[in-house]
């Protein structure tokens, strides 16, 4: 079997190399990669006869079809010496072997790719053969599931070329992960299997394009159980300068890490430390008693967001100094010893959600610890291939008119708890020992059993399609109690049991068969017809019958086995020791499948965990990542509740990459992020959250878009919120610009309200202060807001202000004042809750930009289209490979606070959006009372600023807790 996959792998790598040389790649057709197959099967009888002739077809298509966004990097030079040539390259064994083994499976445009990406990340770190002291610290900052584990091979493999000594991998908490980052750098890096009980090795991966056994790097851990870093292995273990690099892949675990700084202080380093006169708290960990000077350090930290980050709060005087008494978080504590103990060190973070790495202090520092893990030289944020399912593909744009351009892969599930949320088979907040029971009796929800159908219809296809030996997987995550996952896992297997049962031995069959067929036609070929409209290159074009499916639903359901993720390393090796024939498997795990680990192949989700925490969140949808010739059998079951944070999710995410591109483009340093995401209200929270320390938040909303999306459905609080906005329409006198229906920009701009000019301060402070924002509302506030314009005054910004009521929609009409009258818009409820009225998006995206002049405009698109960089990954309306057309909204920002050529700043001018909903066009049952006032919404624009003014955030215990309940456990 894994003869005949070699066969097919085979043929696609001699189609590709012939199909690279064609120099017009516009030539490469359908028709002529066909005929390049053909051409590579007929070197050999076996290959011809043993091969799937569509499917590698299919793949070369989606191969040359595939298109990389590019990568963006902010950097801090101060102390770098340049040093990555093409001289300083020659020679190197470890990259060309990696980049030939990658060409098997990958596009050569994504190979291409890696490689200009880690030479900018490695030409970033200093050069190991440079003498004195040095430190590098950057992050590297991917998406979820996209390919970082290959980004960092990578980088190791070139480091190891330049002569960077001792690499050492903190590859998550748990052992499965370890292992299956050891398996990957096996074959990536090592060429040969780790194992401790022989001294035999295997060839694989590199080591198969590359067999010169005296370049194998040196390798001090292995891939089983108790192939972790420990002290038996450190009782035997001495290196020295002459020798082949060495890689330690290591857990993030108190003794593991402690054993690794006790080798490092015993075995490498070389000279002693000074003595100092610390009096600070002693702790049981290893000192820093002698420094490593003649071994470069490189230290890969794989989800540098968890575990790494010293979640206590360090302290620093007037002038910025920090406490050097400080004792920070273990974890944190022994990697930043570990690098401490080097004079010439190296620090490389990789992960999907950079919240927590922004907020670390970049002055953190302590005598005994070293500088905390700011990434102070760099971060680099990769742009994904075209291939590539996240969050933008899976969830769309939250827009006014609703969620929009999601693919169709998501099903609600609706039965997995009460309405309440208090009892059912999975209810929100169960505890430890809680046994699944739906209507109460011992058995899965139709939901579930609709999931397991779907996976086993889904393998089905695959088979049909030519991948019958790939892996094929299902996670089921709806609890972090081991013992209730047992339950689940218990429910799961009798229902498989059954399944194979009716299926194998045609026990009862009938009703099972139609309920899948008609699951097959009323659900598969819909979705498969409409991904394919829109995603022709990731999509299988052909046709499958159902009596072909029937047919291989027997064979399927037999292959089919349910386990348990515990987070051992064997969850890690079934994968690799089934890769011949592929591993079909339903997982059940909790907190630790949630982070790292790859479910090779992953198809149905079933996700019902009801965290917000962004990062969190985000590191749990492990149904991100490729899916080549099967995205359109996917599907993810999950909540409405979680649908709409994962689009939340995904907004906040793309205005963050969008001020990244424009800070690169104004020559940015990582320090200049860090202190825009710290005033990132809702980032700031759930980052604290995780902190467990002061509950005083000092937050900034300068250059922030602030849009009311929660409302009250009182109507005493609407009508007191409309009230309100009469009042201040009225105070402001006759708008300046009167006319309703108004075109500016050549018809670039288009609204039908009112614009008032020059207002003063007063009038809009007054307006937040009576407002009534909701109390769910976490990220506005309006009395909050209303301090900030205060405190921003002292600083004599936000002194005038530009107001629009903007209407034109399709409500009813609404009067404000005399003369001042307006159709109230329409903005859909996401759910129907009894206390309050939530929707997706206030602001149409053109809305921001409502008092800029053509000149403005102009100098808002060009800073917008500088920045901007195509990502297929992207959550962007239209083309992703085409410029904007009109500027965004931190560019307008940007451009408000700190001008532009030809552009004056205008730091002193806020921009207040007033909006008029209607509640008839809310949707069915959300507003029930039959005298319905309108709600009130607004979004405020803030222009970016220099003045570093903040305002004091005072959080009670009674709302710290709200927020740990409305944003989820920390990890």
């Amino acid at each position: 079997m894994n003869t005949i996959k070699n066969y097919q792998q085979q043929i696609i790598n001699i189609a590709q190399t012939l199909l690279i040389t064609i120099e017009n790649r516009e030539e490469i057709t359908p028709s002529l990669i066909a005929a390049k197959v053909d051409l590579a099967a007929s070197l050999d009888a076996n290959m011809a006869e043993n091969f799937n002739r569509e499917a590698a077809i299919e793949e070369l298509i989606r191969r040359f079809s595939l298109w990389i966004g590019q990568t963006t990097t902010l950097k801090n030079e101060v102390g770098h010496v340049a040093w990555l040539t093409a001289d300083r390259k020659s020679g190197w064994r470890y990259w060309p072997r990696y980049s030939d083994w990658m060409e098997k499976q990958l596009s050569y445009k994504a190979v291409e790719s890696l490689d200009q990406v880690t030479d900018n990340i490695l030409g970033m770190l200093e050069d190991p053969l440079r003498n004195g002291p040095w430190d590098r610290r950057g992050l590297v900052v991917g998406h979820v599931q996209s390919g970082k584990t290959g980004n960092y091979t990578g980088l190791i493999c070139k480091a190891a070329d330049a002569g960077y000594k001792i690499i050492i991998v903190l590859a998550g908490l748990h052992n499965n992960l370890r292992s299956q980052t050891q398996i990957r750098l096996e074959e990536g890096f090592l060429g040969y299997e780790t194992t401790a009980s022989s001294n035999v090795r295997n060839v694989v991966g590199v080591g198969e394009i590359d067999s010169d056994h005296t370049i194998f790097p040196n390798c001090a851990t292995f891939r089983a159980e108790s192939g972790d870093f420990n002290r038996r292995v450190a009782r035997h273990l001495a290196i020295s300068p002459e020798q082949r690099p060495w890689l330690f892949v290591v857990k993030k675990n108190k003794t593991v890490l402690a054993e690794l700084l006790k080798w490092v202080q015993n075995q490498v380093a070389d000279v002693s430390q000074p003595a100092t006169t610390s009096t600070s708290v002693q702790d049981d960990l290893p000192r820093v008693r002698k420094k490593a000077t003649n071994l470069p350090l490189l230290i890969i930290d794989d989800e540098a967001d968890n575990a790494s980050v010293d979640t206590g709060e360090q302290l620093f005087d007037n002038e910025g100094n920090p406490d050097e008494e400080h004792l920070p978080t273990t974890i944190n504590r022994l990697i930043r010893r570990i690098l401490f103990s080097f004079t010439r060190s190296a620090y490389v973070g990789y992960t999907a959600t950079p919240f927590a790495n922004i907020f670390i202090h970049n002055k953190g520092e302590t005598r005994d610890d070293g500088l905390d893990l700011f990434p102070s030289s760099f971060i680099v944020n990769l742009a994904a291939p075209s291939n590539y399912i996240g969050p933008a593909k899976v969830f769309g744009l939250l827009s006014p008119n609703g969620r929009q351009a999601g693919l169709p892969l998501i099903r609600e599930v609706t039965d997995s708890a009460s309405i309440d949320g208090r009892s059912g088979w999975m209810p929100m907040n169960h505890k430890n020992g809680y046994l699944p029971r739906h209507e109460k009796q011992d058995q899965l929800p139709p939901s579930l059993v609709q999931a397991i159908d779907s996976f086993l219809l889904a393998c089905a296809v695959r088979r049909l399609r030519g991948q019958r030996n790939e892996h094929s997987s299902m996670l089921v995550h709806v609890t972090r109690f081991n013992s209730t996952q047992r339950e689940v896992h218990r429910q799961i297997s009798l229902y498989i049991q059954q399944l194979k049962q009716r299926l194998t031995r045609n026990i009862d069959s009938e009703n099972l068969l139609a309920r899948l067929r008609k699951l097959w036609k009323d659900d598969f070929l819909p979705t498969t017809t409409s991904i394919y409209n829109s995603l022709p290159e990731l999509t299988n074009t052909k046709n499958i019958d159902w009596n072909d499916v029937e047919h291989e639903l027997s064979s399927v359901v037999q292959d089919i086995e349910t386990r348990m993720i515990n987070g051992t390393a064997k969850d890690a090796l079934e994968y690799e020791e089934q890769k011949a024939t592929g591993l079909k498997v339903i997982a059940v795990g909790g907190d630790k499948l949630a982070r790292g680990l790859t479910l090779e192949g992953l198809t149905v989700s079933y996700f019902l965990r009801a965290s917000r925490m962004y990062d969190t969140l985000m590191q749990m949808g492990r149904w991100f990542g490729y899916r080549p010739g099967y995205i359109d059998l996917c599907r993810l079951y999950t909540t409405p509740d979680l649908t709409e944070w994962f689009g939340h999710i995904s907004n906040a995410a793309e205005e963050l990459r969008e001020e990244f591109d424009l800070m690169e483009a104004r020559g940015g340093t990582p320090r200049d992020y860090g202190l825009k995401v710290q005033s990132h209200s809702v980032l700031m929270i759930t980052s604290r959250l995780k902190m467990r320390t002061a509950q005083d938040l000092l937050l900034s909303f300068s250059g922030d878009l602030l849009e009311t999306v929660v409302f009250h459905k009182r109507q005493d609080v609407l009508k007191s919120n409309f009230d309100t906005a009469k009042k201040l329409i009225m105070a402001m006198g006759r708008p300046n610009e009167l006319d309703p229906e108004r075109i500016r920009l050549s018809g670039k701009q288009k609204w039908k309200g009112f614009l008032w000019k020059e207002i003063a301060p007063s009038h809009i402070i007054e307006f937040l202060r009576e407002y009534q924002t909701h109390a769910e509302s976490y990220k506005v506030k309006s009395e909050l807001i209303a301090e900030f314009v205060h405190t921003m005054n002292e600083a004599k910004e936000l002194t005038k202000w530009t107001v629009a009521l903007l209407g034109g929609g399709e409500g009813g009409e609404r009067n404000f004042s005399p003369g001042i009258d307006i159709r109230m818009l329409k903005r859909s409820s996401n759910k129907d809750f009894d206390h309050k009225y939530t929707i997706g998006r206030l602001l149409s995206p053109r809305d921001e930009s409502i008092d800029l002049d053509n000149a403005a405009w102009e100098a808002a698109l060009k800073m917008t289209r500088t920045a901007w960089k195509p990502d297929p990954a992207r959550a962007r309306e239209g083309n992703p490979q085409e410029p904007p057309a009109a500027p965004n909204g931190p560019a307008i920002r940007t451009l408000r606070g700190f001008g532009a050529e030809g552009i004056t700043p205008t730091p002193e001018k806020g921009l207040l959006l007033l909006y008029a909903l209607d509640p008839e066009l809310a949707g069915e049952g959300v507003f029930s009372v039959s005298d319905k006032q309108p709600v009130i919404a607004f979004g405020i624009s803030f222009p970016a600023s220099q003045s570093g003014r903040k305002v004091l955030y005072k959080v009670n215990t009674v709302e710290w807790r709200n927020w740990e309940q409305e944003y989820g456990p920390t990890e």
